[in-house]
């Protein structure tokens, strides 16, 4: 379990004894204790009976500083030079004064703190917030039925699933609505729309925006400008924001229905943005198999289907 310092990073060892130290060794030796590398720890001041260790790294393991006093005091005065009394004791302001814990009520706190980490967590990763795409949405032409299938469908499985707002055809406006969603604590983030191969489709591209690494495989290829089709085909994109999944499927409602039950398995398994999306584009690939045997689909078609030509993005 990681704590944040807060920029509360100074030590302070007193009363303690000190005659011709090495204060690099000192600062080595605390550094083992807390399990940081060497370079994360240095003295920054002794004076007259105290000395100040700073720690130089933003944010520490909680189980390698709770109730570690004892030790920091043995690494230090094994150090040549160090004197440690029975009355040197261990300060800190913020987290670090956690060091000073007596042990067994530190290990307490710990596991209580673990244990509501992990109820935190699981809460945040079960809020959910849907979202609609596409200016036939916004302008009322076309009836949102994918959103309210969602709710029902996570809701079902425990999730706290809501409806987000309808976003526009842009980039940077869902980008920034990715952003702030999951800055506002929801675990998993899904549009439906957006991901088709005319320009006006940028949810993808948003998606690009907030996670370089995300994956975003194809389950329909087009040649390349053919009618209204400027984009190489129909993907659909699994990626991450710090905590946040997000999954970006298909406008089209019997997509959506194709892909909801390897949605739900790969929630409940808590399968990796490559597994959700490769799995996902798999089974929505079968829509169109199905429909054309003759012309590929997926990762490797050159040209579009007429099952293809036939498909619209709409809800």
């Amino acid at each position: 379990m990681e704590y944040n310092l807060l920029e509360k990073t100074e030590i302070w060892i007193t009363p303690i004894k000190m005659k011709a130290v090495n204060l690099e060794r000192c600062a080595r030796a605390a550094a083992k204790v807390l399990a940081l590398n060497p370079a994360d720890v240095m003295v920054t001041d002794v004076l007259e009976n105290t000395m100040t260790l700073d720690v130089l790294v933003p944010t520490v393991e909680a189980e390698n500083i709770v109730g570690c006093e004892e030790e920091l005091l043995e690494a230090l005065g094994a150090v040549p030079g160090v004197c440690i009394t029975a009355e040197t004791r261990v300060h800190s302001q913020g987290i670090l004064g956690l060091i000073a814990l007596e042990k067994t009520a530190g290990k307490e706190m710990l596991e209580r703190s673990i244990e509501m980490s992990a109820e935190i967590k699981e809460r945040i990763r079960r809020r959910c917030l849907i979202f609609s795409s596409g200016s036939e949405i916004l302008a009322g032409q076309i009836r949102d039925t994918n959103t309210p299938f969602l709710i029902a469908a996570l809701r079902s499985e425990n999730y706290d699933a809501h409806k987000g707002p309808t976003l526009e055809d842009s980039k940077e406006a869902i980008a920034i609505a990715f952003r702030n969603s999951a800055e506002d604590g929801y675990g998993l983030l899904i549009t439906t729309g957006g991901v088709g191969a005319e320009n006006k489709d940028q949810t993808l591209e948003a998606l690009n925006q907030v996670d370089p690494n995300a994956h975003m495989p194809y389950i329909l290829k087009f040649q390349k400008g053919s009618g209204r089709h400027e984009k190489e085909g129909v993907r659909i994109g699994v990626g991450r924001l710090n905590h946040t999944l997000i999954v970006c499927l298909p406008g089209p409602h019997d997509e959506l229905q194709l892909a909801w039950p390897v949605l739900k398995k790969g929630l409940k398994d808590k399968w990796g943005k490559a597994t959700m999306a490769a799995s996902l584009a798999e089974k929505l690939r079968q829509k169109f198999l199905s429909r054309n045997d003759h012309h590929p689909v997926g990762e490797e078609a050159a040209h579009h289907s007429s099952a293809g030509n036939r498909r619209k993005e709409s809800i």
